[in-house]
């Protein structure tokens, strides 16, 4: 690589530094991270909360992990749930009501319909109506108004 091409190589660097130290100072991020083959950038902002784990790259195969030791009898692990297990398509915040000052789309003992809306999901500012795949009555609802939900979490059983 001829001087004139590193002094270029150097120039993007220095200019696409300043971008993302801009980024994350316009948006108050805490810390942005960017890695390639050949280079590292970390840029911290103010408030630095602690760093995140690290997580695998997409098609790196994962540690196994231990086997959890169980800290109860088995007996009382072998419990079977009956009926069909709504969970959160998303993660958000679960909202048991259209809004506030509305009653709950579905109580306990209620029945449903397949397609009937059963809760709402906030994600990233939007209200997603979550409908029911199955046709029952509520048995169990797993999940508190206001309360974060990630992606597969249980919701709600119905038998």
């Amino acid at each position: 690589m001829s001087m004139k091409e590193k002094e270029t190589v150097i120039t993007d660097t220095v200019e696409c530094v300043e971008a993302l130290a801009k980024i994350v100072k316009e948006n108050d991020l805490g810390r942005l991270q960017i890695s390639t083959d050949e280079l590292k950038i970390v840029i911290e902002g103010k408030k630095c909360p602690p760093p995140m784990p690290v997580m695998p790259a997409m098609g790196a195969p994962m540690a196994a992990a231990a086997p959890a030791v169980a800290a109860a009898p088995v007996a009382e692990a072998a419990v079977v749930e009956s009926g069909n297990i709504v969970t959160s398509p998303i993660v958000g915040t679960f909202y048991a009501a259209p809004s506030p000052d509305k009653a709950p789309f579905v109580k306990v003992g209620d029945t449903v319909n397949a397609g009937d809306v059963v809760c709402i999901i906030e994600s990233m500012k939007l209200m997603n109506e979550i409908n029911c795949e199955f046709s029952g009555r509520v048995a169990e609802i797993y999940v508190n108004n206001g309360e974060p939900v990630e992606y597969g979490q249980k919701i709600m059983r119905i038998e």
